[in-house]
């Protein structure tokens, strides 16, 4: 049992990698099973090849820069929101080794997609907000940000399971609290400026 909670804890920590973005999870888990570091699923040691790492890996840098390119980003997130759901469903199931192919699957559609799409739905509407707020100056900020919160969790997550998952639910609550209060407000106090009095 304390296995399957500690599989878990490390899948989710990859599926709300995968919401940052979505194949460096993917880099990450490759790099570790390649290197001996990590286990994964029947049937999920294809991650750790020479190809898929250089997949992976290209993959990842185009992700990355594209996310750099105004208003390419916001294109770029409609792709993302469901390749995330997606990519946090895989990840969560090749780490979860101990469980039978139907207790598997179903923590990883349960658990891993719902932590992937979460931290998806709040990385969109930070962008949107700043590409509103900003006309999308700031979203390279973000992107950053963004970036370098899925290399974080992703490293984490395979070294210690428990810390990232923790890093994970405080991030969510932080980004939340700030996409739903504060930059409403600035953004709204950003138009009333833009306005001025003889508007």
């Amino acid at each position: 049992m304390e296995e399957t909670l500690l599989s878990l804890a490390l899948g989710l920590g990859l599926a709300a990698a995968c919401g940052f973005r979505v194949f460096v999870p993917f880099l990450v888990m490759g790099v570790a099973v390649r290197t001996g570091h990590l286990a994964v699923s029947p049937g999920f040691g294809w991650v750790g090849t020479d190809a898929a790492l250089i997949a992976f890996g290209a993959a990842t840098v185009l992700e990355v820069a594209g996310y750099y390119v105004p208003w390419v980003d916001n294109l770029l997130d409609t792709v993302a929101t469901p390749a995330a759901l997606v990519a946090g469903i895989l990840v969560t199931a090749s780490v979860v080794t101990d469980a039978s192919p139907l207790v598997r699957w179903s923590l990883a559609v349960l658990a891993g997609g719902s932590a992937a799409a979460a931290v998806q739905a709040v990385t969109v509407a930070a962008r949107q907000l700043s590409s509103l707020a900003t006309l999308g100056l700031g979203n390279a900020v973000v992107a950053t940000g963004e970036a370098v919160a899925a290399v974080a969790t992703a490293v984490l997550a395979v070294a210690v399971p428990l810390v990232a998952l923790l890093l994970v639910v405080v991030l969510l609550a932080v980004a939340a609290r700030w996409v739903l209060f504060r930059a409403p407000r600035r953004a709204a106090r950003s138009a009333d400026s833009a306005g001025g009095p003889g508007s």
